[in-house]
């Protein structure tokens, strides 16, 4: 057993990053400015975007996101219960309302078949606006359904992508443009300290140049010139306010993390495909335990390796699960809690647990094991040994067997 804690995923920072930082702390700009102009260029070139604006989460971005499109007061956003809490907050926050549809029950992402339904049944009146789709954990969602709705319907696509960098889907890499021009798309990425790319804090929304350009206004308070274009060379103070916007812009020294980071991330999704290769190696002949999805029209980015309980083989929950991890030294966690099973939305909506029966589900039985660039060979055996372990001792064979429980 190991005898010190495995982080569940760390940053990875080097001394390109590092001499990068202490390079914008002594210059003469350390917010808003030349280096975020710079890796919003080279994050745009890297996805293919037509546009990109760097903002301060990817909650940031989704926010902005549905600003720039004008969905608020009234509307109505088709999303998941599957999902980070802060894909939803953004909604309510516009003043719109969620429309929550269950996921597949192999990629846990929003299923198209489900949206379909759900406009069956909604009144006319119901104002539905966007679809915001979440390429959960890393896999692509099935985009051309999703696509083939939004266009029938006159809905935009807000692309929830804070795990999928840098996924793609039938080779289009998620950030760039799709082939259905007459549907509007927005992407949004994350850059916490946990994601395939760090910045720290940070996010990154890509889409068309007009609705990333609207955008830009609603990230720094409304007004029609950012700091680097009022104090920089030759340029003017002056500047209007466009409307209420937000304090949501991503500074240097953050974008001088990103610069190296964007670099290396090639290395970096390496490195996380070998380590789900030897995870998945171990754990699909342990009959205990469901192996993450990925199908083969995608490129997956492996933020999360998810693991699931066959429940009806263990003779432990899924909690005790992550106790035992815990206890031999392994971090792990859940991604994530269905929104429809906390207070507020609950309390809001009226939601039941099995209203959306995949998520709950399938709640009950996932927990998302260590996957980081800096881990090493040894650090991957001791995941899978200790799974394997804990398999072994509380696995309904193993109970039924005490000379197999005592070895």
């Amino acid at each position: 057993m190991r005898h010190t804690l495995l982080p569940f995923s760390p940053p990875l920072i080097g001394d390109e990053e590092i001499a990068e930082v202490v390079d914008t702390l002594r210059s003469d700009w350390i917010t808003t400015g030349p280096k975020t102009k710079r890796f919003e260029e080279e994050f745009a070139a890297v996805v293919g975007a037509p546009a990109s604006l760097a903002v301060n989460s990817c909650t940031a971005a989704l926010h902005v996101a549905l600003a720039a499109l004008g969905i608020g007061q009234g509307d109505a956003v088709i999303t998941t219960p599957m999902t980070f809490c802060s894909t939803v907050h953004v909604i309510e926050q516009v003043g719109a309302k969620p429309l929550l549809v269950d996921v597949e029950p192999d990629t846990l992402n929003i299923d198209p078949e489900g949206v379909r339904r759900v406009l069956q049944h909604v009144p006319a009146s119901s104002r539905i606006k966007a679809i915001l789709p979440v390429h959960l954990y890393g896999h692509p969602c099935n985009m051309d359904p999703l696509l083939d709705i939004a266009r029938e319907f006159g809905f935009a696509i807000i692309e929830d992508a804070a795990h999928a960098l840098p996924a793609r889907y039938k080779g289009r890499i998620i950030g760039s443009p799709c082939d259905s021009a007459s549907v509007k798309v927005l992407t949004c990425f994350s850059f916490y300290a946990t994601k395939n790319l760090t910045t720290g804090e940070g996010g990154m929304l890509t889409g068309p140049p007009e609705f990333v350009d609207e955008a830009r206004i609603w990230s720094l308070h409304g007004m029609s010139r950012d700091a680097w274009k009022r104090y920089g060379a030759e340029e003017s103070w002056y500047y209007e306010v466009a409307c209420p916007g937000f304090k949501y812009n991503l500074a240097d020294i953050q974008a001088a993390i990103g610069l190296h980071q964007l670099r290396k991330l090639p290395d970096f999704h390496a490195r996380r495909t070998e380590i789900v290769r030897q995870y998945n190696e171990a754990f699909s002949q342990c009959e205990e335990f469901q192996i993450p999805a990925k199908r083969a029209e995608v490129d997956h980015a492996w933020h999360l390796y998810v693991l699931r309980f066959n429940l009806d083989r263990m003779t432990i929950s899924r909690n005790q699960f992550i106790e035992e991890l815990k206890a031999r030294n392994i971090s792990s966690s859940v991604h994530f809690i269905p929104i429809h099973l906390h207070r507020y939305y609950r309390d809001r909506y009226g939601y039941k647990p099995y209203d959306f029966p995949v998520a709950h589900r399938e709640f009950q039985r996932i927990v998302s094991l260590p996957v980081f660039p800096a881990m090493t060979d040894s650090d991957v055996q001791d995941v899978i040994e200790a799974v394997l372990d804990i398999a072994r001792r509380h696995g309904k064979i193993a109970a039924a067997s005490p000379s197999a429980a005592r070895g």
